[in-house]
């Protein structure tokens, strides 16, 4: 049984007045109260006081995403639909009240700490759990990990995207998809870096446009339902971890690299708002500030993405923090073959094994896809 019918981010640009990574304090002006949250050691306010869970038991589902898409580093993502993790949220009598535990992750997640202080899905569930004042029931969460660690898919978002909106749903969707956003965001802050591009897709659906950080500001982009897109993913068997991706970006651009990569994002937004795959593509490859930093350290990239344009496809880069390579077609077929080319490239070029899967945006995010009896 699906529910997805959480509050969205699909209308307007959602804002939050000023906001620092150390102390955040946000206020939402389309709700009736307002959120403040502190840095994880300060408690947090509260937008609902210790209300009942109004099932025992759910399981939530959140999608991969694909960050940067190129030039637009830190400031634009997209769900991707069919892969993703999933979190199973119960009340527990033997959980101190106003509490959570993770009692077992499977799946690609096994190297994962259990203590929720030290996991994203954990940290995302606490934010809610203060969010709402619960304290009269304990919750005990498991997590199944469809996306590997480091993979440049959204791995940390995932979890915490589909922690958050559980924990809401099991005490009757108190929270809207913009409080969710700020709960998975302080997760990632503590696990990737402060950033919302991966965040705010996974549990809106479809593709976000950070405007601002400071004030945070989320513009959502509607592609268009009539046109095609679809999205070339090809994993090596090679991990990166965002920090150590992150690390080798540069403190300061030039003019010109600024006003190159400027206006390529400006393309792709043209891009998503008009349905036009091929604009998409040709912006999200022209990526001159981010992705020569990072393209040299896993190994066989550069050939890949010569594999993919050479295929056929529209364009392709690196998805997110990497080491996963996405390519962009508007036909499913034609992205099968794509794939291949890019796998064989990875053996060839970079003596790296790979899988490749071709996916469709995501438009919903994050959702419950199973309830048990309140």
């Amino acid at each position: 049984m699906a529910l997805c019918n959480h509050s969205s981010l699909k209308a307007s640009p959602v804002y939050f007045p000023r906001i620092s990574p150390h102390q955040p304090s946000f206020s939402l002006p389309r709700l009736p109260c307002v959120v403040r949250c502190c840095s994880i050691s300060q408690p947090l306010k509260t937008l609902a006081i210790d209300p009942s869970p109004v099932v025992e038991s759910l399981t939530t589902f959140a999608p991969a995403t694909v960050a940067n898409l190129g030039p637009a580093f830190d400031i634009l993502g997209c769900a991707v639909d069919g892969i993703g993790d999933k979190i199973t949220l119960r009340v527990d009598p033997d959980v101190t009240p106003g509490h959570i535990t993770i009692s077992n992750i499977s799946g690609a997640g096994k190297k994962l700490s259990l203590n929720p202080f030290y996991n994203c899905a954990g940290i995302a569930a606490i934010s809610v759990i203060k969010m709402l004042g619960v304290r009269s029931v304990g919750l005990s969460m498991s997590l199944e990990k469809g996306l590997p660690l480091g993979s440049g898919l959204g791995s940390s978002a995932a979890s915490a995207a589909a922690a958050a909106v559980a924990v809401n749903e099991i005490f009757g969707r108190k929270l809207s998809e913009a409080d969710l956003i700020l709960a998975g965001l302080e997760s990632e802050a503590k696990v990737s870096g402060y950033h919302a591009d991966n965040i705010a897709p996974a549990i809106a659906g479809g593709f976000v446009l950070v405007r601002s950080y400071n004030p945070l500001e989320l513009i959502p982009l509607k592609f268009p339902a009539d046109k095609n897109l679809f999205f070339v993913l090809v994993s090596p068997e090679f991990e990166a971890p965002t920090k150590k991706m992150r690390a080798v970006l540069p403190t300061e651009v030039s003019m010109k690299d600024l006003a190159a990569n400027c206006s390529q994002v400006a393309a792709l937004v043209k891009a998503v708002i008009e349905g036009d795959v091929k604009l998409l593509g040709s912006a999200m490859s022209l990526d001159v500030v981010v992705e020569p930093r990072r393209i040299v350290l896993i190994p066989g990239m550069a050939a890949v993405k010569r594999a993919a344009l050479e295929a056929g496809a529209f364009g392709c880069t690196i998805s997110g923090a990497g080491p996963t390579a996405v390519a962009v077609t508007d036909d499913e077929g034609a992205g099968l073959e794509i794939g291949a080319h890019m796998v064989e490239a990875f053996w060839k070029e970079g003596n790296l094994k790979a899988t490749a899967t071709v996916r469709r945006l995501d438009r919903e995010g994050a959702r419950v896809c199973s309830t048990g009896s309140n």
